[in-house]
């Protein structure tokens, strides 16, 4: 299975199984010097692990990350860093039914139809949980970022289904599971998900993720323009169904005397554009906002079919997010810092 590796220069290979002994990434590419331990990495990990509220899949997993190499005397050395990640609370059992189906909206058919075969424990390849190590390594480029550019990536979400979240502070995003700046909207965001669970059913969020402080110039047009990795990353996330930069879909509706950006001594009057601009960065803050999808696996019975074709009905039970987008923020935040770090060290390559 190709696809699995991210970046030219800072490059991250992930692997691994939901249900596999362990996962993890490895990441190639760092520069010697910056000074990196665990407790820096696990302080990400901690904020995406399951288990951590009602609200989330009860999977009770550590996420306890281990460096095997890269690192010496507490310094990142130039050479690959390993990152490992143990499963510790895996219960394949829990899929011993939908081995021989296929749930509708998830990626059981596609991976049966491509390779002929499939790991059903968990979602084996193709599960969320295979985000950790993601993270992992963007908790290293996010720290790289913050040294050498004093870049600073925040994301909170602003839509949990019909409920839209008004951003109110920074401040509260860390203070509630659902990492929504309004303290305001909590109860009703709880009300929700418990009659969610309830119901055995699921539903989807919107995310927003912005980069502060990032310098004029990263991004190489015309084929790996910044906006367009940024887009191809976060569509490479479980469940991301739709992904915009800036104003994004707002720009339909807008004249082009609003949607432009004026310039003045000053610098930009308005950010549309979301930082970048003919791919690449403007200097202002890159916002990016994301969509993502219901999650596939529901006690509601469906249906579907099984590998002979045969009509079935499919309910999945075990131990599942009823909304993937509750833990997505840190996730989505580690992926933005990927592709920063990767674009920061190509534009220093090439233009120093």
């Amino acid at each position: 299975m190709s696809g699995n590796t991210l970046g030219k220069i800072f490059c991250v290979t992930n692997f691994g199984e939901s249900h596999g002994p362990a996962i993890g990434a490895v990441v190639d590419g760092c520069p010697p010097g910056l000074e990196l331990s665990e407790a820096d990495i696990q302080a990400e990990l901690d904020r995406r692990r399951p288990g951590t509220s009602r609200h989330v899949t009860q999977r009770q997993e550590t996420d306890q990350v281990e460096i095997l190499s890269g690192v010496y005397q507490g310094r990142t050395t130039g050479t690959p860093i390993a990152l490992l990640i143990r499963n510790v609370d895996a219960r394949s059992k829990d899929y011993s039914k939908i081995a021989e189906t296929f749930r509708p909206g998830h990626a059981d058919y596609t991976y049966t139809r491509k390779y002929g075969d499939r790991d059903p424990r968990g979602g084996g390849r193709s599960s969320a949980r295979l985000t950790a190590p993601s993270v992992a390594a963007g908790a290293i480029a996010k720290k790289w970022l913050a040294r050498e550019h004093g870049i600073r990536i925040r994301g909170y979400m602003s839509q949990l289904g019909p409920i839209s979240i008004p951003f109110e502070s920074w401040d509260e995003v860390a203070r509630n599971p659902f990492y929504a700046p309004s303290a305001a909207v909590v109860p009703e965001l709880e009300a929700y998900m418990d009659q969610l669970r309830r119901d055995g059913d699921s539903i989807g969020a919107r995310i927003e993720v912005v980069a502060e402080n990032p310098p004029v110039g990263w991004g190489e047009p015309l084929y790996d323009r910044l906006d367009a990795d940024i887009a191809h990353v976060m569509m490479g996330l479980n469940a991301v169904k739709g992904v915009s930069i800036g104003a994004g879909f707002g720009c339909v509706t807008q004249r082009g005397s609003e949607h432009g950006d004026e310039l003045t001594p000053q610098g930009f009057v308005g950010n549309n554009a979301g930082g970048v601009l003919g791919g690449i960065s403007t200097g202002q803050p890159i916002t990016v906002s994301l969509a993502i999808k219901p999650t596939s696996s529901i006690r509601v019975e469906r249906r579907s079919i099984d590998r002979e074709g045969n009509p079935v009905q499919v309910q999945t039970l075990g131990r599942h997010d009823p909304c993937v987008g509750i833990r997505a923020t840190p996730i989505v935040e580690a992926l933005l810092a990927i592709v920063l770090m990767d674009h920061a060290l190509r534009h220093r390559a090439q233009c120093g």
